[in-house]
C-alpha cells in the first residue's frame, strides 16, 4: 500500500501505527448533503497548515500515521456501505493499527463500532456531538445519522456512551439517554470526571464537528446555535490523552456550506491536534 497524501507520515503502512482513512458518504443526510466531499476536502487543506502545534509542542511530523485513501462506497446502499466501513475497520485491527476515520455523515460511525465491538466487549463510547442522534427511525429508517447513537448502544448496552455538546434532539432522545447514557448538554462540564472513570477501557471517540458553534464552524450539514468554542473543544480532546483510545472519527463537515474555506480549515487543525495527541498515546 502506498501514499502520497499529505497526512500521511510513516515510511510505509506497516510502520504505522495509526491508519487513517476516508469515508465519504452523506446517503442518509436528513437536511444538508455535502460530508461525502469533507475527506478531499481536508487533505487538500492540510497542504496549508503548520505541522506544529503550539498546544502540544509537538510536530504532526512525528506521528506515525498512513492515509489509506478514501473507501469507494456504493451511494444509495446503506447496509453495504456499513458493512464495507466494518470490515475495513476489521483489517485494520488485525494489522494492529488504530482507525482513524474521516467521514462522511455520522451514521458511517457504526460499521467501525461494530468491528472495535467485536474486539472489545467493555467498550465505551466518548461522543462530542451538538445531536443526540438517539432516535428509533428517522422517518421509518433505523439506519439514518439521526439514529446512529441509538443503534451504538444497542450494541454496547447501558452506560456505556458518553454524551457531551449536545443541545439539540427530540424530548424522547433526552428521556433515553438519561436513562441509558451520560449525557451532558451544551458543553463539556463533567467530562473530566468521567475521563477519571474510564482510564484502562477501550474507547472509541467519535467527534461531530457541529458540537462547534456555527459562528466558528458553519460548514456543517445541520448547524445548531450555543455550539462550544474551537479552545473549548480542543481542551475537551487534549483531556482525553490519558485514555486507551482504539479509535476515532471526525464526521459532518460539509465543506461547501463554507465558501470561505474556514470550516475546513478549523477542521484540519482539529484533526492535526488529534493526531499528535494520539501519536504521543502509542
Amino acid at each position: 500500500m502506498e501514499s502520497s497524501s499529505p497526512l500521511t507520515f510513516a515510511k510505509s503502512y506497516d510502520e504505522a501505527l495509526i491508519a487513517l482513512f476516508g469515508t465519504p458518504f452523506d446517503g442518509t443526510a436528513c437536511y444538508r448533503p455535502g460530508a461525502r466531499f469533507a475527506p478531499n476536502a481536508l487533505r487538500s487543506e492540510f497542504y496549508g497548515l503548520e505541522p506544529y502545534s503550539p498546544y502540544q509542542d509537538e510536530d504532526i511530523k512525528s506521528v506515525p500515521v498512513f492515509d489509506c485513501g478514501d473507501l469507494d462506497l456504493p451511494f444509495g446502499n446503506t447496509v453495504r456501505v456499513l458493512e464495507q466501513v466494518e470490515g475495513f475497520v476489521d483489517s485494520l485491527v488485525k494489522d494492529g493499527k488504530m482507525p482513524f476515520m474521516i467521514g462522511g455523515e455520522h451514521l458511517v460511525s457504526l460499521g467501525a463500532v461494530r468491528s472495535l465491538a467485536k474486539k472489545y466487549d467493555n467498550l465505551a463510547i466518548i461522543q462530542f456531538d451538538a445531536h443526540a442522534d438517539l432516535l428509533d427511525d428517522y422517518m421509518g429508517e433505523k439506519l439514518s445519522h439521526a439514529a446512529v447513537m441509538r443503534r451504538v448502544w444497542e450494541l454496547v448496552g447501558d452506560g456505556k456512551i458518553y454524551q457531551f455538546g449536545i443541545r439539540s434532539g427530540k424530548k424522547h432522545e433526552f428521556e433515553f439517554a438519561k436513562k441509558h447514557n451520560h449525557i451532558g448538554k451544551f458543553n463539556f462540564d463533567g467530562l473530566l470526571a468521567v475521563v477519571d472513570k474510564l482510564k484502562g477501557v477501550p474507547v472509541y471517540l467519535t467527534i461531530d464537528l457541529d458540537v462547534l458553534d456555527p459562528s466558528v464552524l458553519p460548514g456543517t450539514g445541520t448547524p445548531e446555535a450555543g455550539g462550544v468554542t474551537f479552545m473549548e473543544l480542543l481542551n475537551a480532546i487534549l483531556s482525553l490523552r490519558d485514555l486507551n483510545i482504539v479509535g476515532c472519527d471526525i464526521v459532518e463537515l460539509s465543506p461547501i456550506y463554507d465558501q470561505s474555506g474556514v470550516s475546513t480549515a478549523t477542521a484540519c487543525k482539529i484533526l492535526r491536534e488529534m493526531l499528535i495527541m494520539l501519536g504521543r498515546m502509542k
